[in-house]
């Protein structure tokens, strides 16, 4: 076990001297032509992995800059979540990662449900994604706008005022509309909920 965590510890080192960089002038910043790490909890199972065709490693804050940045969140051996973005960082030592621009989530399920924000953060050891500014979720059922949303451990997706959620129909171009503060939406059951404090839930029907 011991040998797990320092192997985890320093995997980050390991990885960087497998790969071809180049160190600027003031030593402070290495950069990393490819990057492709793996991390892995104390007990030696996989978290995720991180690939970026172009990144960087601060020295003095200790911190990962990446470019078009992919994602793959694991749950045992399967992957659970991938997500994409423009960039991304790793902080305190790989525990906390932001992703900034153009951000994809997508779940791996019969539905490939796909969350869409403008940034997302997560601290692994919270096991919860918070998204925000331009959120988008839809899958074959449904199409969700909302300011911000926070996706937990529990595979449920709260989604933050203002929320307007659409119900798609098949073979119709009806579609059922509801407007309210907050709204959940359970990945496993594919039931959503709607919660408003200080006014009605508005729900509106086109045919």
């Amino acid at each position: 076990m011991n040998k797990i965590c320092r192997l985890i510890i320093f995997l980050p080192v390991l990885i960087l001297g497998c790969t071809r960089n180049v160190i600027e002038e003031n030593k402070i910043v290495q950069k990393i032509d490819s990057l492709d790490m793996n991390i892995f909890s104390k007990k030696g199972e996989k978290i995720y992995s991180i690939n970026s065709p172009n990144s960087n490693y601060d020295k003095i804050e200790l911190k990962f800059n990446l470019k078009r940045t992919t994602i793959n969140i694991f749950e045992g051996e399967n992957i659970k979540y991938i997500i994409n973005s423009d960039s991304s960082t790793l902080s305190d030592k790989n525990k906390i990662v932001e992703l900034m621009g153009n951000v994809k989530l997508r779940t791996i399920n019969q539905d490939n449900d796909f969350l869409y924000g403008d940034n997302l953060i997560w601290n692994i050891n919270e096991s919860k994604y918070e998204l925000i500014g331009n959120i988008r979720f839809e899958n074959k059922n449904v199409l969700l706008y909302s300011s911000k949303a926070i996706l937990n451990e529990d595979n449920i997706i709260e989604f933050f005022n203002p929320v307007k959620y659409i119900l798609k129909e098949d073979n119709s171009e009806n579609k059922y509309e509801i407007n309210s503060e907050n709204a959940y939406y359970n990945l496993n059951t594919e039931s959503m909920s709607f919660k408003a404090q200080n006014k009605r839930v508005r729900s509106i029907i086109y045919f």
